[in-house]
């Protein structure tokens, strides 16, 4: 089954019905998982523009959300080391969220819609 485009946010829907990423990440796969471990993380997702139609090579960055682990003493900078390691990784702006900064119901609602889990621990796949 080909793309099927959603009407009116531009999002393309794969025939799971689940959003994709663009090549960027899914090329990276594997680096971005050895990221995830080697700080910690238990999930990454991806959202908003490398999700759908919108990225654009020239003037996007890249919005994850990420699962933190447990938070203790180093969390602050392993938050702060695995945003640069994304970015350096990958050539562009990272935002990066957790769960805890989406507290605006609208936001969280189009979050919702468009995030694509990219990583996850055995332990983080069902959280």
């Amino acid at each position: 089954m080909a793309n099927v485009h959603h009407n009116e946010r531009k999002h393309t829907r794969i025939a799971s019905g689940a959003f994709r990423m663009i090549p960027l990440i899914t090329d990276n796969l594997k680096a971005i998982a050895d990221l995830c471990r080697h700080y910690g993380m238990v999930k990454l997702e991806v959202f908003g523009s490398a999700t759908t139609d919108a990225f654009d090579p020239e003037t996007s960055d890249l919005d994850f959300i990420v699962d933190l682990g447990g938070y203790d003493n180093d969390v602050a900078w392993r938050f702060l080391d695995f945003a640069e390691a994304l970015e350096l990784l990958l050539g562009y702006e990272v935002d990066l969220l957790t769960e805890a900064n989406i507290k605006n119901p609208y936001f969280r609602e189009a979050v919702d819609e468009q995030r694509v889990p990219v990583w996850s621990t055995p332990a983080g796949a069902g959280a």
